[in-house]
C-alpha cells in the first residue's frame, strides 16, 4: 500500500480535531514503517547516484537492508510498544504505535515479492501473499482500485471530522498524493 493511503488510514482511526499533538503522533506513526525506506533510496539514488532498478531490484533486497526494515516493520515490537501505550494510557503514544501497526497489518496481506519480515525478532519470515497493492501480476490492478476507493471515503469522513483550513489543505495533499499515480497513468495512456 503507498505511503499516502498509510497516512490516511491511519489519521482516520487515530487523528483527532481536539488535540494537534495526537493527531500529529498519529501521521508520524503511519510513516515511520516507511521511513527508513524512503532515506535509504534517497541517500542511494540522490547523493550515491545509484540507478532505479540498482535501488530496487537489488539493494532494496540486500541483508543490510532488509535488517533495518525488520526493525521498523516489525510487528512483535511494535505491538509491545502499543501495549504498553495502552497500559499507561498515553493517547499520543497509543495514537503513534496503534497507526504503525495499522500500517503493517494493511501491509502484511499486500505484499507478493517485496514484503517484511513483520515477526522478527522472532522470526526472519516473510509472508509472501497471493495479492499485491501494485503488481498487475499479483492482482495489484484490482487491489490499487479498492485502495484508492478507501481512501477517497476517508478523506471525505476527515474532511467532515477536521474544519481548519490548514488540517483539510493537507487532508487534500495526501489524499492528492494517493491518486496521483492513477491520474498520472490515466492521462499517460
Amino acid at each position: 500500500m503507498n505511503t499516502p493511503a498509510h497516512l490516511i488510514f491511519g489519521l482516520t482511526a487515530f487523528g483527532t480535531p481536539r488535540s494537534k499533538a495526537v493527531t500529529a503522533a498519529a501521521l508520524i506513526g503511519s510513516l515511520i514503517p516507511d521511513l527508513s525506506l524512503y532515506l535509504l533510496v534517497a541517500w542511494e539514488m540522490q547523493v550515491m547516484g545509484t540507478p532505479p532498478r540498482v535501488v530496487f531490484g537489488e539493494m532494496y533486497f540486500s541483508e543490510s537492508w532488509q535488517s533495518i526494515f525488520r526493525i521498523d516493520n516489525s510487528m512483535v515490537l511494535w505491538g509491545i510498544a502499543l501495549a504498553i501505550a495502552i497500559m499507561v494510557g498515553s493517547k499520543l503514544v497509543i495514537a503513534l504505535t496503534g497507526a504503525a501497526m495499522l500500517h503493517l497489518m494493511l501491509d502484511f496481506p499486500l505484499h507478493h515479492d517485496d514484503g517484511r519480515a513483520h515477526f522478527w525478532p522472532i522470526s526472519n519470515w516473510i509472508f509472501e501473499s497471493p495479492v499485491s497493492y501494485w503488481d498487475g501480476a499479483h492482482y495489484g490492478d484490482i487491489v490499487s482500485i479498492f485502495a484508492v476507493i478507501a481512501v477517497l471515503i476517508c478523506v471525505g469522513f476527515l474532511w467532515r471530522r477536521f474544519h481548519g483550513l490548514w488540517m483539510r489543505g493537507l487532508i487534500l495533499a495526501i489524499g492528492l498524493l494517493e491518486l496521483a499515480p492513477a491520474i498520472i497513468f490515466g492521462l499517460m495512456f
